[in-house]
């Protein structure tokens, strides 16, 4: 299914959405009328990647997640941000440092979303 996630901009709240007659609900209910352009101005769409959390939470673009190994001894877990590959056409999470696949959630690592970029920044402080 595609469904997306809104971030609006103002920081307050986010609506999710899975068809595109919502987003135009959305933009009236504000009482005005937006261009396209304006409309990417004021908000952030987010994709949904298809996969869950170990809580059956969906991951959305720009969630913060922690990374746990099925097998600590070969890796710790890692927290990071989930965006568009830069390799490949695929989803990744981003460290400080490298990119790595998420699709191979499950056979040798869980993911668990603990925030997003918009509400919890101080998550990637490290």
């Amino acid at each position: 299914m595609i469904k997306f996630r809104a971030w609006i901009k103002t920081g307050i709240e986010t609506y999710d959405y899975v068809k595109p007659m919502t987003i135009q609900q959305m933009v009236h209910s504000k009482k005005s009328t937006f261009s396209l352009k304006q409309l990417n101005d004021l908000v952030d769409f987010e994709q949904f990647t298809g996969l869950k959390d170990v809580n059956g939470k969906d991951i959305y673009e720009n969630d913060i997640i922690v990374s746990k190994p099925n097998d600590p001894t070969f890796e710790s877990p890692k927290i990071g941000v989930v965006k568009r590959s830069k390799i490949d056409a695929g989803w990744c999470y981003r460290t400080a440092t490298d990119e790595y696949n998420i699709w191979t959630s499950g056979k040798y690592r869980t993911y668990e979303v603990i925030g997003n970029v918009h509400a919890n920044p101080e998550l990637l402080e490290e």
